[in-house]
Formats: structure tokens, sequence, C-alpha cells
């Protein structure tokens, strides 16, 4: 039996064998990737490497076990169809009798188009038969915080979500979750509801970067319009900016705020503050 991740080289599945390292023996984790020379460092630890291509279904043939537990990293690859690449994933661990196939999906209160792509491949797991959990993840930390010199450099958080409020966590929270899901017992057809323990609106994050900074820096609220453009001025492609411009607008409606508690439950210890990340990401 293997712990099988995939996507292990990216932000998320970085944390995941990591944290998978501190509870179980490396041989008993393979990291699916492709580009094996990114995973050196894994191998060098004991860990298995697999090499397969979300787009190239062949590649899985052989990668998954019977009775494997895998974790399915969603693809972000948005303009490749990545229901279709979940799906070559979801085959192969179907026709290989895993154990159980946890996904990692988004809040089912999101409501945006990034996540129609979600509860597509959601239903697609439904429909195998295969023993699941769906960790919807809610919003990463390092979604902001990885993106702080044109904040610095204005002076201003600019963002169309008005006062809403987000529930969001680091990536090695909810790669605890997953850690606890994919090591524990009883998780077998569930679906998480995962985020931070404490919500915040842009206003309190613009009021955090200025007292650890001692710049000030203001909060200015546009319309999803505006920050669409914004978002195309820099350099994003017009359908993606489209995208992040909606999930703007359904932070204000209130979409990526979660209360369930499931994560810092699943993790065994409260989840890591913003004003946490936020030094993080100064001193890095």
């Amino acid at each position: 039996m293997s712990i099988v991740v995939t996507g292990a080289t990216g932000h998320l599945g970085r944390h995941v064998v990591e944290q998978l390292l501190e509870k179980v023996p490396a041989e008993q984790i393979t990291a699916v990737v492709r580009t094996p020379e990114k995973a050196a460092d894994f191998a060098e630890r004991g860990v298995r490497i697999a090499v397969a291509d979300y787009n190239a279904p062949e590649t899985f043939d052989g990668v998954f076990s019977a009775g494997d537990k895998v974790l399915l990293i969603s693809g972000n690859e948005f303009d490749k169809g990545r229901v279709q690449q979940h799906q070559v994933v979801l085959d192969a661990a179907k026709a290989a009798g895993v154990a159980l196939f946890a996904y990692t999906s988004a809040p089912s209160s999101l409501k945006a188009a990034l996540a129609d792509d979600h509860r597509a491949t959601e239903q697609a797991i439904l429909a195998s038969g295969v023993p699941y959990v769906l960790l919807r993840n809610g919003w990463y930390h390092e979604n902001y915080t990885e993106n702080l010199a044109p904040v610095l450099e204005h002076g201003a958080v600019v963002q169309a979500a008005g006062e809403g409020r987000v529930s969001s966590a680091s990536r090695a929270d909810y790669a605890a979750a997953a850690v606890a899901v994919l090591t524990g017992e009883g998780h077998e057809n569930k679906a998480y509801e995962l985020g931070g323990d404490e919500a915040w609106g842009f206003a309190e994050y613009a009021a955090e970067l200025s007292r650890q900074t001692g710049k000030e820096i203001t909060y200015n609220a546009v319309s999803v319009e505006a920050y669409e453009g914004i978002l195309t001025g820099a350099g994003l492609p017009g359908p993606l900016a489209a995208v992040f411009a909606g999930v703007d607008a359904s932070i204000e409606k209130g979409e990526l705020e979660v209360t369930t508690g499931d994560l810092s439950r699943l993790a065994g210890r409260p989840t890591t503050p913003l004003a946490e990340a936020i030094t993080a990401a100064l001193k890095g």
C-alpha cells in the first residue's frame, strides 16, 4: 500500500509530501510529478517518484496499485480542460482498485466560475464508485501574501470584494488536513468544508500590513469590472482575469467564509493566523 500524491512538486503538493514524511516511511509515499528533476530531493529521501502528466492518460498506467490511498491535487491549467485531466487520474485509480481517492476541491458555498471544474470533478468522483474524500479547500493566505510587492509599492490593497470576509489559511494548514485523511481511518465517503479559524476583511488586511511595515497601506475597493481591467493590464489573460474577479464578487457575498471548524479539527491544531503569514512573507 502506498500513499500517492499527484502534483507533488507544486505549492500544496510539496507541503503534503513533507508532512507525510514526518508520519510514514518514505518508501510508502509515491510522488507523481511531470518533471522528475524537481522531485530529486524527495527521491534522495526514499520517496518513490512516478512521472505522469494529466494530459497524457497512458502515463498513468501502473502508477496506482490496489489498496493505495490517492490525493489528487486539482490541476491549475485552466485552459486545458481540468475536469478531463482529473478524469484521467480518477479512471486510472478506479481501474487499479485504490482504497481511497481524496480530491482538493472548493467550498460548496463558492458559486464563482472557479468552482465549476471542482463541482464537475466531484460529480465524476461520486459516479465512479471509488471510496472518496472531498477536501473542499477554502482560500490560501498565500494567494495574497505571495504578491505583496505591488501592494507595498502603491500603498494600497486593491480588490473588488467590498466588505466581504475570507476564511483563509496557509497551504501548510490544508496540507495537514490532507495528511490526516491519508494517514487516518474513517474518512471514506465524506466531504470536509475547510477554511481558517478567523475570517478577515481586506480593510483589516491592509491595516495589518500597515502595522507590520510601518507604511500607510489602504484598502481600495473597486468594481468587479475595474478589477478585471487591472488584472488584464498586469498581463493576465482575459478569461483568467474574469475568473479571479468573479472570486472577489463571491467574497463580497460571503461565499469564502467557512465556519465549520473542519480544517483545525483535521489538522489537530488552530489554523495559521493571517498576521503570521504576512510576517513570514515580509521576511522572505
